[in-house]
């Protein structure tokens, strides 16, 4: 079953669509007697508070709490609402990932608050479960807007502070009646075999790291990773070659492929 992955500022009102969609679409399978589960998936299910959010090590393990959670419920019975910040796009690109290895469709429901307008929300909390004001302005620096035009904000539907309802019925048709795309390279997967398998993701990712670090050390382009016009540290490819073999490490690709799948992992994460 679908994924909805929920986007937006701190203290932007995504829980509160996020438990509206929630009622719709369990209302609405049992209005069309589809046996379908709805869960919602949030920080507060996950154990995960606010002050996660001020340490870069906490933040990665709250991110990964969610992306071990939406892996573990996705499936045909079952409709996931990520509902959390996934205000980087990098992570929304993995979210994706999970839904098109097991051929469902996805949508994204961005809460398009201004910024100013978040903050004096996030303010008006109790104490328990506000962010703390220099949290709030990192996040909200941070954020990487969803944008239509990437696939993986794509159907991305759009609701502002003075949207009464959400665009539901369209929702509906985008997650149950849209054909999910077919898995590519980076998301055509099969159990692993044995630890050679392994082995060989961890070679070929490195080699790739390597390939692109000396490129860029002697000053030339390469034929297949797309290098922003900046410095790519180690630092940034080394993450970025975790994130990618985390994601595989469960379920991973043809060998052949796995060079290939790494290279447009690159591509779409670099910027």
């Amino acid at each position: 079953m679908p994924l909805v992955i929920v986007s937006g500022l701190p203290s932007s009102g995504k829980t509160t669509r996020a438990r509206a969609l929630e009622a719709y679409l369990r209302e609405r399978a049992q209005q069309e007697g589809a046996r379908i589960t709805v869960h919602r998936v949030d920080d507060e299910s996950l154990n995960v508070v606010r002050t996660a959010y001020a340490t870069a090590m906490e933040e990665k393990k709250a991110r990964g709490a969610l992306l071990s959670a939406v892996e573990r419920l996705l499936n045909r019975d079952t409709i996931v609402i990520a509902d959390a910040l996934n205000y980087v796009k990098g992570f929304r690109y993995q979210l994706y990932c999970v839904a098109r290895a097991v051929s469902t469709p996805h949508c994204v429901l961005y809460c398009g608050v201004p910024t100013e307008l978040a903050r004096t929300w996030n303010q008006e909390r109790g104490e328990q479960e506000a962010y703390t004001l220099q949290v709030f302005d990192e996040l909200a620096t941070r954020y990487e807007e969803p944008d239509a035009m990437r696939r993986w904000d794509a159907p991305l539907f759009t609701v502002t502070h003075e949207d009464t309802e959400l665009p539901l019925d369209d929702i509906w048709s985008a997650l149950m009646l849209r054909k999910a795309p077919p898995p590519n390279m980076a998301t055509a997967v099969k159990k692993v075999s044995d630890t050679n398998t392994l082995h060989e993701l961890d070679r070929s990712t490195q080699a790739v790291v390597d390939a692109v670090l000396q490129a860029q050390q002697e000053g030339v382009g390469t034929t297949s990773v797309a290098l922003p016009m900046r410095c790519v540290t180690m630092t940034e490819l080394r993450r970025l070659r975790r994130q990618f073999i985390g994601i595989n490490k469960a379920h991973t690709l043809p060998e052949e492929r796995m060079t290939e799948a790494f290279v447009e992992y690159l591509n779409t994460n670099l910027s």
